[in-house]
């Protein structure tokens, strides 16, 4: 019984829930460990200097806590925080309207940050070096340019997608950062916190099973809870057990290192429909029935972050692992067994 977490009830819906799921707070954060030290110590310093934060770029896959680590900051700063994203500030007017209405020290959060469109974009720079704005009004010989002057701010953005910043976007960043992939030891410790505020009932062996499935990312790991907890309540008793952990995600076309349908889908047809590659990034989503930009920036890189796949100036090609997963031979069959 010493494994089992259960936590008490806890009153009110489930989107109740939802919000307490990301930690408040820097000490309460899993994993990232050397990040949080830095951030730690950016923060302390510029608390100690009455000064907001420097600029933040956060960086990295989907689902890692990009997004979590803007909103701790706003809070360890002790200030307010707007949360907006690059695709829904359309127009100069728009980022125009959040800026002026930010009082000193407070953080914008701009997540996908590298689709803010280029107008957009360049306002920002004077925005976040001088604190301050240049609009044009009116068109023509009558056109006059109007400087205002903006509170001391942070701005946090957060991409997947670095390379798509502009130079001079990014240079304007004073602290950088990489989120990187979880362990599943620190996916575990996760897991065990949703558990907790889910109510849920989970053993910590079974928090191992899933935390293996999770493809190092926290998002990935509190959905399986979700849906392992669903099969648990309608076949166990709501105990989740290593043994109903894995069960569920086998009825869930998850496998025990977190390889789902369309994984397999996508190793297979390069095995068996191109010899192993390489192949181009368009044939393999052509032959899967996927987008280009969703292998691309969803399935590959866990895949190669694992050992399975490997990009080179031809193609992608799957590598030794994959026949031994899959449990083929070098001509794409179906190996003997003994």
């Amino acid at each position: 019984m010493e494994n089992r977490i259960i936590s008490p009830r806890i009153k009110g819906e489930e989107y109740e829930y939802e919000k307490n799921l990301r930690p408040q707070r820097l000490d309460d954060f899993v994993g990232q460990e050397k990040l949080k030290e830095k951030l730690h110590i950016y923060i302390k310093a510029a608390r100690e200097r009455g000064e907001p934060l420097d600029h933040v770029l956060l960086y990295g896959p989907p689902g890692l806590g990009k997004t979590t680590l803007g909103y701790i900051i706003s809070r360890e700063m002790g200030v307010d925080i707007k949360v907006t994203s690059g695709p829904a500030v359309e127009r100069p007017g728009d980022l125009a309207a959040i800026l002026t209405n930010l009082a000193d020290g407070d953080v914008i959060f701009i997540d996908e940050i590298h689709r803010l469109q280029r107008s957009v974009e360049e306002i920002l720079y004077p925005a976040m070096e001088d604190y301050a704005l240049d609009i044009i009004i009116g068109k023509g010989p009558t056109a006059r340019s109007l400087k205002l002057s903006l509170s001391p701010y942070t701005l946090i953005g957060a991409t997947t997608r670095p390379g798509l910043l502009s130079s001079p976007l990014r240079d304007r960043f004073g602290i950088v950062e990489r989120v990187d992939f979880y362990s599943p030891p620190e996916l575990s410790r996760i897991l065990l916190r949703s558990a907790m505020i889910l109510d849920v009932e989970l053993e910590r062996e079974g928090a191992e099973v899933i935390s293996l499935a999770a493809r190092g990312t926290p998002r990935i790991a509190n959905r399986l809870l979700k849906r392992v907890r669903d099969y648990a309540q309608v076949k166990a008793e709501g105990l989740i057990t290593p043994q109903v952990a894995a069960e569920a995600l086998s009825i869930f076309e998850v496998d025990g290192i977190g390889l789902d349908r369309t994984d397999y889908l996508l190793l297979e047809a390069i095995v068996h429909k191109f010899k192993g590659g390489p192949v181009g990034l368009e044939t393999i989503a052509a032959a899967v029935n996927e987008d280009a930009l969703t292998v691309e920036e969803i399935y590959e890189p866990f895949l190669m972050k694992i050992g399975f796949l490997k990009r080179t100036s031809r193609g992608r090609v799957v590598t030794e692992k994959v026949y031994e997963h899959l449990q083929l031979d070098a001509g794409g069959f179906k190996q003997q067994s003994l």
